[in-house]
């Protein structure tokens, strides 16, 4: 098995992604595709990136490709079981199910705004009052998540899941972006950020070379 990403420093999907094939603890290849680089358009165009149109994260399984974060993180949990990823309790794992899938498809102006840059600390960062709401409605349910659910450990259903991996580069963008946040939310954040596979992916963000323009300084 391996999977494509992009710069690690940059490409949230891609850490969504990867966090999701360390989660399954099944043993896969990494491969990064520098994003916008030279050769670029023509990577996109590439037998083993092309059936995602050139997009990435990338999951082979022998002859079986996976694109899209999400699809990703389901096709593994059916693979190892899906309790590896989601709450037992079904009414945890509703929430859980709803909070990955507005994570998806919602906060545009977050993402706008706030692209992930892990090794960089914006100062004077003013969100837009859509960006306001954004980060109001993550901390709504990261409060509500850890207040119901949050009782058997640190993170959003108490032990780390698919809820964690699709915050995780939200967590980074709080972090980046200076973005004052209530201390439960702050202990949260430490959390995720002191996980040994963040460490990891961190590290090799800090050690990369390339270097995207356009997400190094606040628009």
């Amino acid at each position: 098995m391996k999977i494509i990403i992009g710069n690690k420093n940059y490409s949230s999907w891609s850490l969504r992604g990867w966090l999701a094939a360390k989660q399954s603890g099944l043993s896969f290849e990494e491969i990064v595709v520098p994003l916008f680089g030279e050769n670029w358009e023509a990577t996109k165009q590439g037998g083993e990136i092309q059936p995602s149109h050139g997009k990435v994260p990338l999951l082979w399984d022998d002859e079986i490709v996976v694109w899209d974060s999400l699809a990703m993180l389901e096709y593994l949990a059916d693979k190892v079981g899906r309790d590896r990823f989601w709450p037992k309790d079904d009414t945890a794992r509703g929430m859980a199910r709803s909070m990955v899938a507005e994570m998806h498809s919602s906060y545009q102006a977050l993402r706008s705004e706030c692209p992930m840059n892990v090794r960089k600390r914006f100062d004077g960062f003013e969100p837009s009052e859509a960006c306001k709401a954004d980060i109001l409605r993550i901390l709504g349910l990261w409060a509500e998540a850890r207040s119901r659910f949050g009782s058997g450990g640190p993170y959003l259903f108490g032990t780390f899941g698919a809820a964690d991996i699709f915050f995780a580069p939200v967590v980074s963008r709080f972090i980046s972006y200076q973005i004052p946040v209530p201390g439960f939310a702050a202990a949260y954040m430490q959390a995720i950020w002191e996980h040994d596979w963040m460490k990891a992916w961190i590290e090799a963000s800090e050690n990369e070379e390339w270097v995207i323009e356009q997400y190094e300084t606040v628009s």
